[in-house]
C-alpha cells in the first residue's frame, strides 16, 4: 500500500512532455529559418515571400 494518489506522478510526465515539445518546436523553427534564409531573394519571391517573412513563418506566425 502507498499513500500516493494514482495521478501524483503524472505532473512530472506532463512537464517533461511539454519541455520535449518546446524543444522540438524550437528545432523545427530553427531548421525552417535556416532553409528559407539559404534561398535567394528571387527564390523567395517565387514563393511569394520576403526576407522579413522568414521569422514569422518559422515560428508559425504569418503577418
Amino acid at each position: 500500500m502507498t499513500n500516493r494518489t494514482l495521478g501524483a506522478g503524472l505532473s512530472t510526465v506532463n512537464i517533461f512532455a511539454a519541455l520535449v515539445g518546446r524543444i522540438a518546436a524550437w528545432n523545427d523553427a530553427r531548421v525552417t529559418r535556416k532553409a528559407l534564409s539559404a534561398l535567394t531573394d528571387r527564390e523567395l519571391d517565387d514563393l511569394g515571400l520576403h526576407r522579413g517573412d522568414i521569422d514569422g513563418i518559422a515560428t508559425g506566425i504569418r503577418r
